[in-house]
């Protein structure tokens, strides 16, 4: 592992050699920013290293490549006595057409051999392409077709959540008009009560008898109503002894009781209804 000093001598180095004639920028000269700059510089030297073997790799292709076409062409010159010189224009561009196709098909050289399994091989990522074209094309219609009923029912969504939110107003304006009925109602209700308690005491204070209270009538009302409800069997009971045949005199006795129990029921009820009213 390199010392700091060493560290910091090869990015001093390395800075220079980045920045050239130019100024280097100021920069805070301590361990973290000298240790960052290192791995830098280390890196950068790994791949200016790797590009240099790149570049001397395709140098050397390149001459070999030359070396060959220099090779075909004397050949060519020897043999048919032939050469690319000579050509015509329309000569030229087919050859250079040719050529072109050999790049870009990536083949070695322009036999037949060659140009015919790369011709192969290109048709057959066409057709590949194709085929994965036309799912990607079906995919799509799909996902189309599913974007489609997703906006269909996300405008319904939009629709119903408006009429929600219409008749969630309405009903809250309804529960707030309930709401003031029922604290109107319960305004009237204490107003009522604190009325019915000084109008109670009002007349207590003037000597006015406790059983002709609002309270004592509801009282004798229902009384009433529970001695109405006890005549109804008693009314049965005389008019059973009515269709009877018996003796005369008892079945005159029972009559004349029957009818002053009656009569005192009836009287009683007189005197409960004279006194409500009152």
């Amino acid at each position: 592992m390199a010392a700091p000093e060493e560290k910091a001598s090869q990015v001093a180095e390395w800075l220079k050699k980045i920045f050239g004639d130019h100024p280097i920028p100021q920069y805070e000269m301590n361990a973290r920013t000298t240790e960052i700059l290192y791995h830098l510089s280390e890196r950068n030297r790994v791949r200016d290293r790797d590009v240099n073997l790149v570049i001397e790799d395709l140098r050397q292709k390149a001459s070999e490549y030359e070396s060959e076409a220099k090779r075909l062409e004397d050949f060519l010159v020897e043999s048919v006595n032939f050469s690319p010189a000579n050509l015509s224009n329309t000569g030229s561009r087919f050859l250079n057409a040719l050529v072109d196709s050999a790049i870009a098909l990536e083949i070695k050289d322009t036999s037949l051999a060659s140009f015919i399994p790369a011709v192969n091989d290109l048709t057959s990522d066409l057709f590949r392409t194709k085929s994965k074209s036309e799912e990607i094309k079906l995919e799509l219609g799909k996902l189309e077709k599913n974007l489609t009923a997703t906006l269909v029912l996300e405008k319904c969504l939009r629709e119903d959540l408006k009429k929600a939110d219409v008749h969630l107003s309405a009903e809250r304006a309804k529960a707030e008009g309930r709401l003031q009925n029922m604290d109107f109602l319960k305004a009237k209700a204490a107003e009522f009560r604190f009325g019915i308690r000084a109008a109670e005491e009002q007349l207590s204070s003037r000597g006015m008898d406790a059983s002709l209270s609002h309270r004592s009538l509801v009282a004798l009302a229902d009384k009433l109503s529970e001695l109405k409800q006890q005549t109804i069997p008693l009314k049965k009971k005389l008019e059973s002894y009515l269709d009877l045949m018996p003796n005369p005199s008892l079945a005159q006795v029972k009559i004349e009781e029957a009818k002053r129990e009656l009569d005192a029921i009836e009287a009683e009820l007189t005197k409960k209804v004279d006194m409500m009213e009152l």
